[in-house]
């Protein structure tokens, strides 16, 4: 499975920081082509569900993703959030972690393991490639827009 993962840092304190990038149906407006529909009642918590749906029409498909650990950023120590991606398409998991940055700043650290059932492995690091640049430019808009 493709495995990748980037670091930002950004202008906002850790509490704000993890509200932008944790807002699950904020992901959609940054993201192409791509609804999210939370399935589980508020607030985020471990077990809280959601759907990504990406694609048009027939081309579509889910991307069902479960919280497994959710611990906000408390006191100044980092946050921790960890989906687990069991669709019939997309497996794998995702990691946001927010943690104290230089100068009252937060540094995010996105990691992810990334499968697509059915596409062979010859393409893992196109795959690769693909979705760092795609979710580090949907990390970079979610931070920079409030």
């Amino acid at each position: 499975m493709p495995t990748f993962s980037f670091t930002r840092t950004a202008p906002l304190a850790l509490d704000e920081a993890w509200r932008r990038l944790t807002q699950w149906p904020r992901h959609a407006d940054v993201v192409p082509l791509t609804r999210i529909r939370v399935l589980t009642p508020p607030p985020t918590r471990e077990g809280t569900r959601l759907v990504a749906r990406s694609g048009i029409g027939p081309f579509a498909f889910d991307d069902l993703m479960e919280v497994t650990v959710w611990r906000p950023p408390a006191d100044g120590e980092a946050g921790l959030c960890r989906l687990e991606k069991r669709g019939r398409v997309v497996l794998g998991w995702a990691e946001i972690e927010v943690r104290p940055g230089p100068g009252g700043r937060s540094r995010v650290v996105w990691r992810e393991e990334l499968r697509i059932r059915f596409l062979p492995r010859a393409f893992d690091g196109v795959l690769r490639r693909t979705a760092r640049t795609v979710f580090g430019r949907a990390v970079n808009r979610l931070l920079r827009q409030g």
